[in-house]
């Protein structure tokens, strides 16, 4: 999982392309700069080596016996020195003039044009590769009418032994230019995904309610999906408006025949009918809290951009109510509440979540009601316990059912926890049900938001 979500990071990606081609282009160039070394080295070996063949060619004079002679031996020892690397041979006809450092060997003259100078590779007697500087001239009558053919060749080892010392040279250089370029190509990743950071941030800021919309100062690349982004947080801010309205038309609709019907209750109950006043006004009861329970899912999905809500003020909010309350006056409430805990919920939908949970736990409490509330990582969790007879095993899910109740004394429509159940998981948490020994445990888990109103 580690690998893949390191494969999925822009980051990696970049870092990893710019890794291998600076190291393409570093291989390109190290040994693209040794060739030119190389050519340039020999460049000045074949310089050194036409000088020293002019040298020989203006030493060469006519012999006593005939044939040539070197009237001045060149001036390099290592000429005399046998198998010294350095060599010169002339020949004329079947004459033949060398130098010591070939001893008994002999160098294979290329065929050369007259006046042309030619750079070639050659073998030395030992078999080992020369580079060889040669030319063609007409002696004249002073050295004979025939071609001379004259060459200076010198091992190229001492050349790989130069390109070898220049390319130990250059490793330090290029490792400390290796360094700087990769430190530079991770620099600019870094301020080419800054505003990536910003745009994860202003995100968080919309998700947490600090802000409505993603702005517009990004650069060219990115300001079209800021812009799309934008778009759609209208829209939906359009249509969660229209569901709004749509909802208090539809129980301001309502309010009017339900008031109609409330009126004639009073009479009944004034013409002596209580039991059928009675089942009227339960159901008039009922009908009421069906309207404010979509009024409140309306209002809850307005909020889900911007919810935020401090979880201590709520519940000091919700229990000051309820322990006025005849009920609520009879308990011990106690609290354990974290401080600076904040969820990413509005307040009045945490109020009412908190307000079903209480009153249930009121009703059915002993004694005492307990109302925790930590931090885990990025949720929070509110756990609401009593010690009344809790629930029997299997019927848990029946009492988050949409009318689902256990008790049916106290009548009501038994729409608390099915509503409490909508409002957590619409925000994105949890709601679970479990028995306490005694009493009942309902936990809730909401997405976290810190207390600057930024969602972890």
């Amino acid at each position: 999982m580690r690998l893949a979500a390191w494969g999925r990071s822009l980051r990696f990606r970049l870092a990893i392309a710019g890794l291998a081609l600076l190291a393409i282009v570093f291989v390109i160039a190290f040994f693209g700069v040794s060739y030119l070394f190389e050519r340039h080295v020999e460049r000045r070996v074949a310089t050194e080596l036409e000088l020293h063949l002019d040298q020989i060619i203006a030493g060469l004079e006519p012999g006593r016996a005939g044939g040539l002679r070197l009237a001045r031996d060149p001036v390099d020892p290592r000429f005399a020195r046998p198998l010294s690397g350095l060599y010169w041979q002339v020949e004329q006809g079947e004459a033949t003039l060398r130098s010591r450092s070939l001893w008994d060997g002999a160098l294979d003259l290329p065929q050369l044009e007259p006046g042309a100078i030619a750079v070639r590779s050659a073998a030395s007697p030992g078999g080992r590769p020369l580079i060889l500087v040669g030319r063609a001239i007409i002696g004249g009558q002073r050295l004979g009418n025939e071609p001379i053919r004259a060459a200076v060749a010198l091992d190229r080892s001492d050349i790989d032994r130069a390109v070898a010392a220049f390319r130990a040279d250059m490793i330090p250089y290029f490792i400390g230019f290796a360094i700087l370029l990769v430190t530079a190509n991770l620099l600019q990743i870094h301020v080419g995904l800054a505003p990536l950071s910003v745009l994860r941030a202003r995100i968080a800021e919309i998700g947490a309610g600090g802000r409505q919309r993603m702005g517009s100062d990004y650069p060219s690349e990115i300001q079209p999906l800021t812009d799309e982004v934008d778009a759609l947080l209208a829209s939906r801010g359009e249509q969660l408006q229209r569901a709004r309205r749509q909802a208090a038309d539809l129980a301001h609709g309502l309010k009017t025949p339900l008031q109609a019907l409330a009126g004639d209750v009073e009479h009944l109950r004034a013409a002596g009918q209580e039991k059928i006043a009675r089942d009227i006004g339960q159901s008039i009861a009922a009908m009421q809290r069906h309207i404010d329970h979509q009024l409140a899912r309306a209002r809850m999905a307005n909020r889900a951009l911007d919810g935020f809500s401090r979880i201590q003020p709520v519940v000091m909010q919700v229990l000051a109510v309820i322990e006025r309350t005849p009920r609520g006056q009879l308990l011990e409430w106690n609290l354990e509440i974290e401080e600076d805990l904040a969820a990413r919920l509005d307040a009045e939908d945490l109020a009412e979540v908190l307000g079903n949970l209480l009153e249930n736990a009121s009703r059915y409490a002993e004694t005492a009601v307990t109302v925790a509330a930590r931090a885990l990582g990025a949720v929070l969790e509110i756990i609401v316990r009593d010690d009344g007879p809790g629930i029997p095993e299997g019927r848990f899910d029946e009492v988050l059912g949409r009318g689902g109740r256990i008790d049916t004394s106290s009548g009501g429509a038994g729409l608390g926890l099915a509503i409490v159940d909508e409002i957590v998981r619409a925000s994105g948490g949890e709601i679970s049900i479990a028995n306490a020994a005694p009493g009942l445990a309902v936990t809730i888990t909401l997405p976290r938001a810190d207390s600057r109103r930024r969602v972890l």
